[in-house]
């Protein structure tokens, strides 16, 4: 059974204590709802497991949401479906009720990834879409230099793209997302060429990875980046970034049939 906590909570993060104000940084980019929905073809009723705030639901479809935490459920914006109280690993629909499923930034927060993408396919009839972070790739952010801690975190987390294709089974492709300069979701890539943002706590916060580190890596991290934006130590080494239009990260959509 999956272990839960606080709110309701799934896997290993806390959201009754590190979700509030999740909604304001990590808002959908719109690039990757675009991509999600290409992937979704002609689905008319799509299953979002994950759901959290309600990030990349497509609004031209029938979705049903599932999210085991209380604190983002309630930050649901109005006009989304209520979510269903639930976890990947236990979805209570009938085998095939669904046209798609897709999760996004969830699955390395699951208790039990196979049973939990077996579950996805069970209840689903075309198309899995599963957005995520290649752990491979982690290490190319400026961030593995200012918190290696943070990067090491997250390596471990996300499950292998070999992992995730073996859980989906059938025809499993795998399409990189290039990240734009301007991400309106605020995960930790998302800062790539604007390195000041990421020193709001609200930012870090909105970033599971930061609740798994020792309570001096923040303190540590923000001053050591501080230092090198008011110095010019950042911008000598990695001020390119600043104007580059897309960054060529570790985001991949896998999409399984």
């Amino acid at each position: 059974m999956t272990t839960r906590v606080t709110d309701g909570s799934a896997g290993d993060a806390d959201y009754g204590r590190i979700g509030v104000g999740y909604r304001d940084h990590r808002r959908p980019e719109p690039a990757f709802a675009a991509a999600i929905g290409l992937a979704l073809g002609d689905a008319t009723t799509v299953l979002n497991v994950g759901a959290g705030a309600g990030s990349y639901e497509p609004e031209d479809r029938s979705v049903t949401a599932v999210e085991p935490s209380a604190a983002m459920r309630v930050q649901r914006g109005p006009g989304l479906a209520v979510a269903i109280d639930a976890t990947a690993e236990d979805l209570p629909f009938e085998d095939d009720a669904f046209d798609a499923a897709m999760t996004t930034f969830s699955v390395h927060q699951w208790g039990d990834l196979e049973r939990g993408l077996a579950e996805l396919r069970r209840v689903t009839r075309g198309p899995v879409l599963v957005l995520t972070c290649d752990p491979s790739r982690l290490d190319r952010s400026w961030l593995a230099t200012y918190a290696p801690e943070v990067i090491a975190t997250e390596a471990r987390r996300y499950p292998t793209l070999d992992r995730i294709a073996a859980g989906l089974g059938g025809d499993v492709d795998v399409r990189p997302l290039p990240i734009p300069l301007a991400c309106t979701d605020g995960f930790s890539e998302a800062y790539y060429g604007r390195p000041e943002l990421l020193l709001d706590p609200g930012a870090r916060r909105a970033n599971s990875a930061w609740s798994f580190v020792g309570a001096e890596v923040e303190p540590r991290f923000v001053h050591d980046l501080q230092r090198d934006l008011d110095d010019g130590t950042w911008d000598r080494r990695w001020g390119a970034l600043r104007t580059t239009p897309e960054f060529d990260g570790s985001l991949v959509l896998v999409v399984g049939r």
